[in-house]
């Protein structure tokens, strides 16, 4: 059984993250999709909150499987069975540090590969900080995330506003 793991921060997951999750899903027997913590970022949802959110848009595909990993991604796909890493390429300038994640993650768990998806070209510009930053505008996000996470999207930014706390 080929089993992939797509890591990501997916905060939120958007509609570019779902794509590749769909492409991915037809390659392997098993997709892991995975919540890493980056410990340099500060995420909107929290990741419990991320797992659901990626649960739900994901239900409709039966070999997804949703988890989240604070460890070494090398590491967690050595424990998971996993020999390839998906990772979706925006523009050359993904490619660079995806590059370099790359034969780190390869160095560390030799038994490894990095397959790279790129974004088809209606998602090429689009990442979770620009999607936060268009619903901070209250922007249209039909086409940009799920459907289904846009009201809790935007229920969080609501929060931020007024000062409440979400973790």
């Amino acid at each position: 059984m080929k089993i992939a793991i797509y890591p990501g921060s997916f905060d939120p997951v958007t509609s570019g993250h779902l794509n590749i999750i769909e492409r991915a899903a037809k390659i392997f027997d098993q997709l892991i999709v995975c919540v890493m913590v980056n410990a340099g970022k500060n995420p909107m949802f929290s990741l419990e909150e991320r797992v659901s959110m990626l649960q739900r848009v994901t239900s409709h595909i039966p070999n997804v499987e949703v988890d989240s990993a604070q460890a070494l991604l090398a590491e967690y796909a050595r424990k998971k069975g996993s020999c390839v890493i998906v990772k979706g390429l925006r523009a050359g300038s993904d490619f660079e540090n995806e590059f370099q994640m790359a034969l780190i993650n390869h160095k560390i768990n030799p038994n490894l590969d990095t397959m790279f998806l790129t974004a088809e070209h209606q998602f090429m510009y689009l990442s979770s900080s620009l999607v936060k930053e268009l619903a901070r505008y209250n922007a249209e996000l039909t086409d940009l995330v799920p459907e289904q996470i846009i009201p809790e999207l935007r229920a969080r930014i609501q929060t931020n506003r007024l000062g409440g706390t979400h973790k």
